[in-house]
């Protein structure tokens, strides 16, 4: 045990995560010339094509240093704030952390919120500057930043660069001298913490674990202590590129079991597992994740919905940030509410539905969770805008709110005060970091950022913006439901809680939107946008003429009048019975409305 280290790789977004890990695969001959790519760890299409980690990683490194062979366990982590859940679970299962910070861009939001994670879970810190060799690198001014906000001494500080190699020995050699080797009672009954899983169709769920007493044999009966089931682990073993099995896994080891297990349900990431028989108690891990934006999902076909369940529950096993429960919708039928952790998740979830699982989906208008408590004094939590009660029992409603950290560059103070003041936010804070470097501190309301507020913040930054938030409770708010209106039906799938302040203004674009987006009918078409009773903006959508007189020729003028009013009564009859088909890029509108 003396001789293995886990430990992971934190840093903010494009700080050179996956490029360094490649390189320490490289240089220690972890993976072949053969098999070496740029981001090998990061075996989604989706996560080479954006230039993003979205899953956290785990691979086994053997490293002889000083005569004695070393066993190191590299969980490489997501950068982006939506992932964070994938961080805090990484870090669990580590018991050190490499801090990567960009030679030319500094400590940045994310750099700081990851920090902070790793200290709560009393991890040994290796600071390293990277990215060295490029033109603009800053290093004694990122020296200086990174030694006031931990506090080592400037010779601790690595200096690296991944793309050209520059460093990684030392890195290797900091990892082995400065973490600390797992503890744990190899003797003990077995303990190890769930921190992954995934589906694999042939062989069932995979399970990733690091153990933390105890050691695990080929062919013993396990325990999942949060669902007391048992099982025979039939294959174990540990991660290198690919899975490579074994006999047994000691303590303080990171691996991975198969037992045959087919149902999603029966394994939850941040359990324990056991031995059959045992009574150990559960490892607190990682808490709950908190879903912060809630949309709809559902299948194009109606007759789909059974294998979009599926398709979720599989999902759900690699990506446990994702939460779903079932939800019917008027227009849209049967689907799944589901809880995101942000926008950039959410749009992941959608494209990983449709390329792993080939599920072709409508997702709805993306809001957050609200509080309404009635004029009873019931609380009552509205994740969506048919939940919300009628305004004649509404005492109060309460949204909720966040506290945002903006890290920028001083020139672009006054664009990131207008942007978030006019996301009524409050500014709470503002610290100079160096002399060009700024942070600022916002308390907002997590409805206004849901939308584009951070595509907002990078075109009015050029980009050197970086952003953080974490939520801090509920705040009374004047929040009312809008609904849609399409010859005078309401179209639930499109109706959106927002601030009254805000409602006006939103309604009348989302009412033009949608007239460049309905193909026309025979007959007129009314949008309108109301709150309660009361009509807030309105489009028409003219009839198409269809020219029922063209086949008179000549005549008495009441023979083409005739031909007209027959029209007439028939264009009443279609708008009573006619329906208007709301078309995919609608919904979808709605969230690239400026």
């Amino acid at each position: 045990m003396k001789n293995i280290r886990n430990f992971c790789i934190i840093a903010h977004i494009d700080h050179g995560k996956s490029t360094l890990a490649d390189r320490l695969l490289e240089d220690t001959k972890t993976i072949g010339a053969r098999d070496m790519q740029a981001q090998v760890l990061d075996d989604m299409d989706l996560e080479r094509e954006k230039g993003i980690t979205i899953k956290s990683h785990a691979i086994q490194i053997n490293y002889p240093y000083k005569g004695e062979q070393y066993v190191l366990n590299l969980i490489d982590t997501p950068g982006h704030v939506d992932f964070s859940y994938e961080v805090s679970r990484a870090l669990a299962a580590c018991e050190g952390a490499l801090l990567l910070v960009d030679a030319s861009q500094g400590i940045q939001a994310q750099t700081i919120s990851n920090l902070y994670l790793a200290i709560d879970n009393n991890l040994e810190i290796i600071p390293v500057i990277n990215k060295i060799d490029m033109d603009g690198a800053m290093i004694p001014e990122v020296t200086d930043q990174i030694v006031d906000l931990i506090g080592c001494k400037p010779e601790e500080i690595l200096h690296a660069s991944g793309k050209s190699g520059i460093g990684i020995f030392e890195i290797l050699a900091a990892i082995i001298e400065r973490i600390p080797a797992p503890s744990g009672d190899p003797q003990a009954p077995l303990q190890a913490l769930i921190f992954d899983s995934v589906f694999n169709s042939f062989r069932g769920i995979i399970i990733y674990y690091r153990i933390m007493n105890g050691t695990i044999t080929k062919g013993q009966k396990v325990k999942f202590i949060a669902t007391g089931q048992e099982y025979d682990a039939t294959e174990i073993g540990v991660l290198k590129l690919g899975m490579e099995a074994k006999n047994h896994v000691g303590c303080g080891d990171v691996g991975y079991i198969i037992t045959g297990i087919k149902n999603a349900k029966e394994v939850k990431v941040g359990d324990t597992l056991t031995q059959s028989g045992s009574t150990v108690d559960r490892i607190n891990g990682f808490e709950e994740v908190k879903p912060m934006v809630f949309a709809g999902i559902f299948p194009v076909e109606t007759d789909a919905f059974e294998e979009l369940r599926d398709c979720m529950e599989k999902l759900q096993l690699n990506d446990a940030s994702l939460t779903f429960e079932l939800e019917t919708s008027q227009a849209l039928g049967f689907g799944f509410r589901c809880g995101f952790l942000g926008l950039l998740h959410m749009e992941i979830i959608q494209e990983r539905l449709e390329r792993e699982f080939n599920q072709t989906v409508i997702t709805t208008v993306p809001n957050v969770s609200f509080i309404a408590y009635t004029t009873k004094k019931e609380r009552i939590d509205v994740n969506n805008p048919a939940e919300m009660p009628d305004s004649t029992k509404l005492d109060r409603i309460e949204e909720p709110y966040i506290k945002a950290q903006i890290i920028t560059q001083s020139d672009y103070i006054g664009n990131i005060m207008t942007l978030c003041l006019g996301k009524r936010g409050i500014l709470m804070g503002q610290s100079y970091l160096t002399a060009t470097r700024v942070e600022l501190t916002f308390e907002m309301p997590l409805t206004e950022i849901v939308f584009d507020f951070y595509d907002k913040l990078k075109s009015q930054t050029r980009g050197y913006a970086s952003f953080d938030y974490h939520p801090i409770g509920y705040r009374d708010a004047d929040i009312v439901r809008m609904d849609i209106l399409l010859n005078n039906e309401k179209v639930d799938a499109l109706g959106c809680l927002i601030h009254r302040s805000r409602a006006q203004d939103f309604g009348r674009k989302l009412c033009e939107k949608l007239k460049e987006l309905l193909t026309r009918q025979q007959f007129q078409i009314s949008i309108q946008a109301a709150i309660g009773a009361k009509v807030i903006a309105r489009e028409n959508i003219s009839a198409m003429r269809k020219d029922v007189t063209a086949k008179c020729y000549g005549g008495d003028i009441s023979r083409k009048r005739k031909l007209l009013e027959k029209q007439k009564e028939g264009k009443k009859r279609m708008r009573q019975i006619g329906n208007v088909e709301i078309p995919q890029e609608a919904f979808l509108a709605v969230l690239k409305l400026d």
